[in-house]
This record gives C-alpha cells, structure tokens and sequence, in this order.
C-alpha cells in the first residue's frame, strides 16, 4: 500500500521531465540508426553475399550449358545425341531463373554511376542471344540425325560445328563479360552501403557519448545547491516550521531580582 501511495502522490518537477525526454529522444534516435544499420546488414548478406554466389552459379551453369552442346556435336548416334540434349531446357531455365530471381532484389546504383539495373538487363540480353545461337546449333543437329543421306548428313554437321564456334564462342565470351560488369557493380554497391553502416555507427557512437555527457552536466547544474533550481526546490521541499515545543513567556515580575516584593508583603 505505501508503494501505491507513493506512486499516486509522486509529482515530478519540471527539470524530472525535461531530462526525462532528453533521455527518451536519445535513446529514440540510437534505437532508429540502429534498427537501420541491422536493416543494411540484412540486405547485404541475402541480396548481396547471397546474390554474388547465385551469379558465380549463372556463370559455372552457362559454361555447363556449352559443354552440353559441345558434347552433342560429338554423339555417335541419335540415342546419344537425344540422351546429352535432354537436360538443356532444364539447365537454360534454372540460369534463367536465378537472373529473375536476382532482378527482383532491391536493385541499386552505386556512387561512381554504375547501375545494377541496367547491368542486370545487359546479362538478360547476352543470354537470350546465347540462347538463340545455341538453339540454332540443336536445330542442325536434330536435322542430322533426321537426315538419311550420309553426305547431306556431314554438311549439316560441319555447319552445325561452324556455328557453334563462330557464333556461339562470341556469344558466350559476352555473357561472360556481362556477368563480371554486374559482378563489379554488385561488390561497389555493397562497400557503398557497408560505408554508410560505419558512418551511422560512428554518428549513434557519438550521439550516445555526447547526449550522455550533456544530459549529465544537465543534471549537475540544475540539482546544484548554490544554483537557483537548487535553493528553490531545498526552500520548498524543506519549509521552515514553528515551534511548537518552545517554553511559554515568562510573566511581569520581579524576575531574576531577589529582594521581596513591598506590595506582596503589606
């Protein structure tokens, strides 16, 4: 019942409040630089530590997808070729999803100018182009193996294997190219962000020391004795009292005079 009593006759003083607030908007303001620093960090591991090892796959499964079709060009007989080419449509659109995947991150543009989406766009293209010289060579082969004349049979492969080297080669080196641009943006972007995390640690470091040291001198000059916060509030919470215990006066006589008094004594 005393801590209850306490807490509804607690009354604070217009300085309680004042450093009070102070006290709340700083940690206000460190709680939001924070909460965004934790919210950078976030986003460079899963769009950016994560999205850098799913490009690394696009290139590894790209040069898969070429050595597929090198491989075709070598088959022996039809059964073969239809066993090696098989697993194209499959390798093509697992490439193709992980550059939609990336895509629909947050892309950004880094300090120097260089643009993820615009990078992006330039990968999207050079493989929809490989992809377009690798489909022609598969159509060759296929008609290969479809063809019964053995002469017509050797120059459709011999245009087949031109192909795939004129054209397809060329092709490949530009995804290539493209995926190490984009790689560059991508790591510019994340030492961007990862300058801009130190510098909101630095500033909420600064901010916590500093507000701390103020608010306690703050508090050291408003509570300070010889100061006038100080003596009006000892005046007032301290009131000079009554005594009420002090001796009654004294009455009229000859106090502290030992000789009789004449009236008494006639």
């Amino acid at each position: 019942m005393s801590l209850i009593s306490h807490i509804r006759s607690f009354r604070p003083s217009g300085r309680q409040i004042f450093i009070s607030l102070l006290i709340a908007g700083l940690g206000w303001l460190s709680g939001q630089a924070l909460s965004q620093v934790d919210q950078d960090m976030r986003i460079m591991y899963t769009e950016y530590t994560l999205g850098a090892a799913d490009l690394a796959h696009i290139s590894a499964d790209v040069i898969r997808y070429r050595n597929t079709i090198l491989r075709a060009l070598e088959a022996d007989n039809k059964k073969d070729f239809e066993r090696i080419t098989e697993s194209l449509p499959t390798q093509r659109a697992k490439i193709q999803h992980a550059v939609d995947r990336y895509a629909a991150a947050g892309l950004r543009v880094s300090r120097s100018g260089r643009s993820e989406p615009e990078d992006i766009e330039a990968v999207r293209r050079s493989l929809d182009q490989y992809f377009s010289v690798a489909s022609r060579t598969v159509d060759l082969l296929t008609q290969v193996w479809n063809t019964a004349s053995q002469p017509e049979r050797e120059a459709l492969r011999r245009k087949a294997e031109e192909h795939a080297s004129e054209n397809g080669g060329p092709k490949m080196i530009q995804v290539s190219l493209a995926l190490d641009r984009l790689l560059d943006t991508v790591a510019e972007v994340a030492k961007d962000m990862r300058d801009e995390g130190t510098k909101t640690i630095q500033w909420t470091s600064f901010l916590v020391i500093g507000g701390s040291f103020f608010i306690a001198m703050l508090n050291l000059f408003l509570t300070t004795p010889g100061g006038r916060g100080g003596l009006r509030e000892d005046r007032e919470s301290y009131p000079v009292t009554e005594a009420r215990d002090a001796p009654a006066s004294l009455p009229l006589g000859n106090v502290g005079n030992d000789r009789p008094n004449p009236v008494l004594r006639n």
